[in-house]
């Protein structure tokens, strides 16, 4: 079957990642991808071959997601047995997408710890992950001048000491742009560690809490709250003022900062181009991949 009888479909989509190994499928752990995978299998029947998620990107164990994208491939079959389904007025539903939206939270249940909240059909050129321009994600922190908050304890990281917030954002404006982020990034054998961050910044809500804001075209793995924990040793005084750029031409980060805990992380957007442009982002993208330059998918 080619491409063209498939119908894509978008989907758009939050979970909150604590009791989750991560997005992607691991033999005997739950994952974000398992779940709804499994959730798509059985609202048609568990017939035919499980169909499969392509997603923005890849969160790790624990990090949460407001704005996660993903599409898949319907066939003909498929999109025939929604078209069937009956919708809210008690009549067939010619909305494919409101219906696969609606059935997939039906089987996710009313409290799910994911929850799709859009769907639509879309071009078969949109690619969920090569077609992205960019990733945003936020960290939350708590430290000893904020109101820690039991409500939200679940994506916001509680430290126990007081943070500087003008040496947060200073450190963090010092490592936008595109560098290799080697030092930053848990190593992939042949994956590149080069990527574009184009914001990186630290502001102070009215309660007290600690917010870093970070958009790159893409993310290697751990790179997020690696470049938090370099922030915070920064601040707290383990890193030097300016040693944490230093390491961009050292390209191992060695034991001078930890890793931020994963709780803390949301992912909080993906931006794509204009619809006539999005082939030609996808291959770009792949092309880029081949030349070992930025290229979208990796985990936070």
């Amino acid at each position: 079957m080619t491409s063209e009888q498939y119908t894509r479909v978008r989907l758009d989509f939050g979970y909150d990642g604590t009791d989750y190994a991560g997005w992607a499928k691991q033999p005997g752990l739950r994952t974000v991808q398992g779940e709804l995978e499994a959730a798509v299998h059985q609202l048609f029947g568990y017939q035919g071959d499980p169909i499969v998620l392509t997603v923005a990107g890849r969160t790790d164990a624990g990090v949460h997601a407001d704005a996660q994208v993903a599409h898949l491939d319907l066939p003909p079959e498929k999109v025939a047995r929604l078209a069937k389904l009956r919708g809210m007025d008690g009549k067939p539903d010619p909305n494919i997408a409101g219906s696969l939206k609606r059935r997939i939270n039906g089987v996710l249940g009313a409290h799910a710890d994911a929850w799709v909240h859009d769907a639509r059909v879309v071009s078969p050129d949109f690619d969920a992950r090569f077609s992205a321009l960019s990733r945003s994600y936020r960290y939350r922190i708590a430290d000893t001048l904020a109101r820690k908050d039991p409500i939200v304890r679940r994506t916001t990281l509680w430290y126990t000491m007081r943070l500087d917030l003008d040496v947060l954002d200073e450190t963090a404006r010092r490592l936008v742009g595109l560098h290799d982020y080697a030092a930053y990034c848990r190593p992939r054998p042949g994956a590149t560690t080069i990527r574009n961050l184009t914001d990186f910044r630290w502001t102070r809500e009215a309660d007290g809490v600690l917010i870093a804001e970070l958009t790159a075209d893409a993310f290697c793995h751990s790179m997020v709250r690696s470049l938090v924990g370099a922030c915070i040793a920064t601040s707290q005084g383990r890193m030097k003022p300016g040693e944490a750029e230093e390491l961009f031409d050292q390209g191992d980060r060695g034991l001078d900062y930890a890793v931020a805990p994963a709780h803390g992380l949301v992912l909080t957007g993906v931006s794509y181009p204009e619809d006539a442009l999005l082939a030609a982002r996808a291959e770009l993208t792949r092309q880029r991949r081949l030349d070992t330059t930025p290229f979208p998918g990796e985990t936070a």
